[in-house]
């Protein structure tokens, strides 16, 4: 590994993440908030250490592998450690490892808060709550290969280590042009929302941080009661939209942007994302007149919401799904799993991996009736290639077992099955509330370092995918003498 020049890049996307603070920083100073000073700070050590690594710049000819590893997994550690300085510094959470859990948490779009109070934060630690919420949305390292075109041909190797989902056929020889252009549809669509919402009664501050939280789908908000604060169908109706929109795949916007409206209907995929979002919130509808005697067009409401919100894994809560019948919340367990399509701001298993792991279950089933037959898995009309379907496997079992192994080691540290179960849920795929003591009314400061330090590891593991951040494990990954 070319650790000096993996250093010097760190060093770049170091200097960049320190400018971003100062935006923050800014808000605060203009409204005499004592918090500028912390996020000046903070601003500062990022700045000052990103330009030190700069030195260790040499000319590489050759991106590799494990470069593009080392600078996905490095860059979201350095941000995650980095980012959590405001709040320690400013004394909202003089606790650093609450302060690392926030951070991972907004970083990795996830909304699980330690927060118990929100309305009492400054205003620029609230905009940089949802700051980092929009950076991790797209990934800090896409914003890197827009702006730093020199990393060259190599930067192939961190789109792909960041950029979730198995299937990136519609990303373009120019990755450049197209990490430009995706963080353009990502910007167009902010900047529509923003006016929407304050169109429909929200303030600018309240329209900017719920934007940057809905577009991310991270779920932060300004309001210790989310969305339920505002209690307008209409502020409803346009989070759900563009939760929905943030859920699916950029990769397709690029390809509708390109070729024009005809190609996002006939993506199988986001089809499927769209019919399991609204068969999940019928039946939760249904499910909750019939056990919980609520009007139609409340439960239909609420039950929207919901299934949008959790799927998407964005968060934001209008009603505690946590004293909803027990079939309505295994429902939105499933949909935790689940969660977004492949290319989008969402976490979870994504949708194209269900729809391939289907769609090989049932060709087994057809290869033990007819043996000799020759039969292909396809999506989107093409043939799936066996590599994807290996990984798709490989993937599948890794996230299952990650889950396990963290459901035991947090119920080791007290919580009963079910509390262990929703937290984990909640941060490996990266949604936010979950189900008892972290369910939509509480939040996760009760919960011990110990727990807190696990849930943090299930963040950047749900966002990063897993592979991107357990492949520091392996001990050749560190050996200078091999190239991948």
């Amino acid at each position: 590994m070319d650790y000096r020049f993996t250093l010097s890049v760190l060093g770049r996307l170091t200097f960049g993440y320190g400018l971003c603070m100062l935006i923050p920083g800014l808000l605060s100073l203009y409204h005499g908030e004592t918090a500028w000073k912390a996020l000046f700070l903070s601003a500062f050590i990022s700045l000052a250490l990103g330009w030190g690594m700069t030195f260790l710049r040499r000319d590489s000819h050759h991106l590799g592998i494990r470069e593009g590893f080392a600078i996905v997994g490095g860059g979201w550690l350095l941000a995650s450690f980095l980012g959590a300085l405001p709040y320690t510094f400013a004394g909202v959470l003089p606790n650093y490892i609450d302060a690392l859990f926030e951070t991972v948490s907004g970083l990795t779009t996830t909304g699980a808060s330690v927060f118990s109070d929100i309305e009492s934060l400054p205003m620029g630690i609230l905009l940089w709550r949802s700051l980092t919420h929009w950076l991790g949305g797209m990934g800090i390292i896409v914003l890197f290969i827009a702006f730093l075109p020199e990393i060259g041909s190599g930067a192939i190797h961190m789109f792909r280590a960041e950029v979730p989902g198995p299937i990136a056929d519609r990303v373009v020889p120019r990755l450049r042009d197209t990490a430009l252009t995706l963080w353009a549809i990502y910007s167009i669509f902010t900047l529509v929302q923003i006016i929407l919402l304050m169109i429909a009664g929200m303030s600018l501050f309240d329209a900017i941080n719920h934007t940057f939280a809905t577009m991310a789908t991270g779920g932060f908000s300004t309001k210790n009661a989310s969305i339920l604060y505002y209690d307008s169908l209409a502020i409803e109706l346009i989070i759900i939209a563009f939760m929905t929109i943030a859920g699916g795949n950029f990769g397709l916007y690029f390809l509708v942007w390109k070729k024009g409206w005809r190609h996002l209907f006939r993506d199988v995929e986001f089809k499927v994302y769209l019919g399991i979002m609204t068969v999940a919130a019928l039946f939760i509808a249904a499910n909750l007149v019939f056990t919980s005697g609520l009007p139609a067009g409340k439960a239909l409401r609420d039950a929207l919401f919901a299934s949008s919100s959790i799927m998407t894994t964005t968060g934001f809560v209008t009603a505690d799904f946590d004293q909803w019948p027990a079939f309505s919340k295994l429902l939105l367990l499933i949909l935790m799993f689940i969660g977004g399509s492949a290319g989008s701001t969402a976490g979870g298993m994504k949708v194209v991996r269900l729809l391939l792991l289907c769609k090989q279950s049932w060709n087994e089933l057809q290869r033990d009736l007819h043996p000799r037959m020759v039969i292909n898995v396809k999506c989107a009309g093409k043939p799936v290639h066996a590599s994807v379907l290996q990984a798709t496997g490989q993937f599948f079992f890794v996230f299952m077992l990650t889950f396990a192994v963290s459901v035991l080691l947090v119920s080791a540290a007290g919580l009963d099955a079910w509390d262990a179960i929703g937290a984990v849920a909640a941060t490996l795929g990266n949604v936010g509330p979950g189900f008892g003591v972290v369910g939509p009314t509480q939040n996760y400061s009760l919960l011990s370092d110990f727990v807190k330090v696990v849930l943090t590891a299930c963040m950047l593991l749900g966002r990063l995918e897993l592979f991107t951040l357990l492949v520091f494990l392996r001990p050749e990954f560190w050996r200078t003498h091999r190239n991948w």
